[in-house]
């Protein structure tokens, strides 16, 4: 990946966005940084009551994401060629405005922006588009109790909302894969494919891609 020094690759739930940033992560000898999932202790009484609990849960999800990529990108690896991650902070945005109501969005949104000015951008922000049936059997095969009650609703409003982030976009290379076609997992000439287009030199804006 001689193009760039940081890689964000980013996609709806069952995506495969760990998967990919770990296998270019090991051949390309990249600095790895995947989302920790820890306890969190919103999540149960977000369950029993998402109107009163969904703005303290996505405040905290946000100053973790915040704290992992502000250590992970300001310590560099001087063994690593480039780091790849498998998030990046504007996914806060995105799944919260699907959870907080109007009005708390507006005041999470300020708190978003102040800590965005304050994170460096992606060299290159690669969206992986998967329709709705295979990332539920993505989903599914993967087992994850938290997971196994995701409406297909939900997946195509997190879907739009990272669409509409791009859209907006002018000032970095975003790069939307189809992978529909595409298994980078189990098949070395998808993978290959995949590696083919990351690794071009893009100009800033949208490129769409079906491999």
């Amino acid at each position: 990946m001689r193009n760039y020094n940081f890689i964000a690759i980013e996609g709806n739930i069952g995506a495969g966005k760990t998967s990919l940033a770990t296998l270019i992560s090991k051949d390309f000898n990249a600095k790895l940084i995947l989302e920790q999932f820890e306890d969190n202790s919103f999540l149960p009484k977000f369950y029993e009551d998402q109107e009163k609990y969904a703005f303290p849960l996505e405040m905290s999800f946000l100053a973790s994401r915040f704290q992992q990529l502000k250590d992970q990108l300001g310590n560099r690896d001087l063994f690593k060629t480039f780091t790849i991650s498998d998030y990046y902070i504007i996914k806060s945005l995105i799944f919260a405005q699907k959870t907080l109501a109007e009005d708390e969005f507006k005041i999470y949104t300020r708190f978003f922006n102040i800590i965005l000015n304050q994170l460096p951008k992606p060299d290159l922000f690669v969206y992986l588009h998967l329709n709705t049936k295979k990332l539920q059997e993505n989903i599914k095969l993967r087992g994850r109790s938290y997971e196994k009650d995701i409406q297909n609703e939900y997946l195509e409003k997190i879907r739009d909302g990272y669409f509409e982030f791009i859209k907006q976009q002018s000032n970095m290379p975003i790069v939307i894969i189809d992978t529909n076609e595409v298994d980078f997992v189990h098949r070395k000439d998808d993978y290959e494919k995949m590696v083919g287009i990351i690794n071009r030199k893009y100009e800033p804006g949208v490129h769409r891609i079906i491999p």
